[in-house]
């Protein structure tokens, strides 16, 4: 049983942001200082994604554990009310995550996931620039 009220949670979800979350912002800005340009949300590609690298054909999507189900992590917690609508409604994020990861793949994009939880490590984002750049054009 929830513990708030319906009008209350209802306020709560409204300001979980789909854009500019704090781990998106994060990875731009490590991105920007070490050089790389992007573009964000671009439509035309499929899902919108958070971060696109033209230059490198990549695409780098930032994802919440909760929201996307990351698989084995203790921020994918199952809320204890109304199960069956949570559950419907993450099958449908994860379905969709892998639809469009395999468009942009059918499209030649490179799909770099990045999780939220990944983002507390130290020292995790060191890695990117040697991911990203494997997918240079010409390399």
């Amino acid at each position: 049983m929830d513990t708030i009220s319906k009008e209350h949670r209802s306020w709560n979800m409204s300001r979980i942001r789909s854009n500019d979350t704090t781990p998106e912002l994060a990875v731009r800005s490590f991105l920007f200082r070490h050089g790389f340009r992007f573009r964000l949300h671009v439509k035309s590609l499929p899902g919108h994604p958070d971060i696109v690298l033209p230059k490198y054909k990549t695409v780098i999507e930032v994802r919440g554990c909760f929201w996307h189900r990351h698989p084995g992590c203790r921020q994918a917690t199952m809320p204890s009310s109304n199960v069956e609508f949570w559950q419907k409604k993450f099958k449908r994020n994860v379905d969709r995550d892998k639809e469009t990861g395999k468009k942009l793949n059918e499209l030649g994009w490179n799909l770099i996931v990045i999780w939220e939880c990944e983002l507390k490590k130290e020292g995790f984002l060191d890695a990117l620039p040697g991911k990203i750049k494997e997918h240079e054009h010409g390399a």
